[in-house]
This record gives C-alpha cells, structure tokens and sequence, in this order.
C-alpha cells in the first residue's frame, strides 16, 4: 500500500493520510482499523523532505528509521517520556525477511520546519538526515499493526532560512522526479 500525505503531495496512485504528525496518525489508524481483514503486507510512505547537512536537491533517499526530535530539546528546553526513534527493520526482518539495509538513513519528524541552519546541522551530528512532517507517524501505528515501512523521499530544500522558499519553488520537479524513480523501480 502506498501512502502519502496529500495536500501538496497527492498522487494517483497514493492515498493522501494526511499533513502532520497528527493527521497522519489520526486518519492511517482509521484506515487500518476499517481494514482489519486486509491489511497491507507493507506500507510505502512517498513524500518530500529537507535537507539537514549533506545531500542533493531531487536526490532520492530511503528509510526505515525514524525519530520525533524537537528542537526546543537541542537547546535543553525540553524532554520527554515518550520513545523518540523508532525502526521499521526489525518487523522487516522478522515478518517478512526483507532485504533492508541496517544502515537506512534516519528521518526526523515535526510538526515544524527547520528554519535555523545550525540546529539542522546539529540534528544531522545526532545522525539524521533528513526531516519530513508525516514518517515518524506512519512508522509509529504501522509498528502497532505489525506493517513493515519503507518511505522512499524526495528533497525539495535544505533546511535552512530559505526553507519554504526553496520547497514551493523546486516541488512541482521533485514530484516528478519521485514518480519517474517509482516507476524505474516498478514500484507504480
């Protein structure tokens, strides 16, 4: 099952989850739920995602691994209770014996966007490469329902003062260029 998060990022071959950690976790459960008798045997989120440190722009990245890394906690105004990181590889590897590498990047999500250059390169030292609103969520409910997840992205910017600017101006491309890539892995 592939999925996205809509808004800015429908495909017709996806279905839209919603933006957000919230959104996202709100609408995949109720999904799921409704689909108790058919789950899916694995879970693709596309989507697009800024750049921490090191990468290209309309580069193609994968992962498995995610996190829920705020940063008001990189400057210790902030902690919390809850598991932070989270991997898909294990389910991977127990349900399905999946071929995934252990080395997968790891995607940070928020309901924010990084705007201050140094605490992205703060977050790409603490070993994340990329920041995407929506995976940590699907990762978190499809671990509740046992659904391997993979989530194939595209960058659109660096996350940076230019963020946002950067994101409207290169996504129409980055949308193409994320189906032209789905396609040669016969994926769609």
């Amino acid at each position: 099952m592939i999925i996205s998060a809509g808004q800015n990022e429908i495909f017709d071959f996806a279905l839209p989850m919603g933006v957000g950690l919230v959104d996202m976790s709100i609408n995949l459960t109720k999904f799921l739920c409704e689909n108790q008798r058919n789950l899916p045997d694995e879970i693709l989120f596309v989507g697009s995602a800024g750049i921490y440190k090191d990468g290209e722009i309309f580069g193609i990245y994968e992962s498995a691994a995610g996190a829920n890394i705020e940063i008001s906690s990189l400057e210790d105004k902030s902690y919390t209770p809850c598991k932070k990181e989270i991997s898909s590889i294990q389910i991977c590897d127990k349900n399905l014996n999946t071929k995934v590498s252990h080395e997968t990047i790891r995607v940070n999500s928020s309901n924010f966007i990084t705007t201050d250059e140094n605490l992205a390169y703060r977050l790409a030292e603490l070993g994340y490469a990329l920041e995407n609103m929506e995976f940590f969520a699907v990762l978190k409910v499809a671990t509740k329902f046992k659904i391997p997840v993979r989530g194939i992205f595209v960058a659109t910017n660096f996350c940076n003062q230019n963020a946002h600017e950067d994101f409207v101006k290169n996504h129409q491309k980055a949308k193409e260029i994320l189906i032209n890539s789905l396609k040669e892995r016969n994926l769609i």
